[in-house]
């Protein structure tokens, strides 16, 4: 992400499938949950899936997915999680209603495309938050995504909820 308070114009990295209905016990497993700590369950993330995800992704890499991905039980841990991790951005026709909220929250950028499947693992994409576009960079092609409310975009921008009600009331008090 960018500065704190700037809305990035673009995220690029490299993908990683992951199939429908990843919920958020697949994300992060309950038996990780003794801390909340990002570091530690970023240590685990995506293991019952992939036990090795962890050593073979790099931080700005995509998780492109199926459809209601974060499905499940509404703990925040599994965003927070991905973003300690490094991951840049998730890309699904569809979230999970709780999980979808929770990433706003807590910073983690996601977009809805409907041709997510379209995109394969180790594939090279740029999302360009401007144009509302992703670009599978690998084979030149471009697909638009469901906007993203601009309220869900400074929140992201901010870094998550908390660091946005934090500047809300530091600006308040500068008033």
């Amino acid at each position: 992400m960018g500065e704190k308070g700037e809305i990035m114009n673009e995220i690029r990295g490299n993908v990683w499938n992951f199939g429908a209905h990843i919920d958020t016990d697949m994300i992060i497993a309950a038996r990780y949950l003794n801390s909340s700590e990002p570091e530690h369950l970023a240590k685990y993330i995506m293991e019952d899936k992939d036990p090795d995800f962890v050593n073979k992704m790099s931080k700005g890499d995509i998780i492109v997915a199926g459809e209601n991905f974060g499905c499940g039980s509404s703990r925040e841990h599994a965003p927070i999680a991905l973003k300690a991790a490094g991951i840049a951005a998730i890309v699904a026709p569809s979230f999970a209603r709780i999980f979808y909220r929770n990433a706003f929250n807590m910073g983690l950028p996601i977009f809805e495309l409907p041709e997510s499947l379209e995109i394969k693992e180790g594939e090279n994409i740029s999302i360009n938050l401007d144009e509302g576009t992703i670009t599978n960079n690998t084979k030149n092609i471009t697909y638009k995504f469901k906007a993203i409310p601009e309220f869900m975009q400074e929140l992201i921008a901010a870094g998550g909820l908390i660091n946005f009600a934090k500047e809300e009331i530091r600006k308040d008090k500068d008033v």
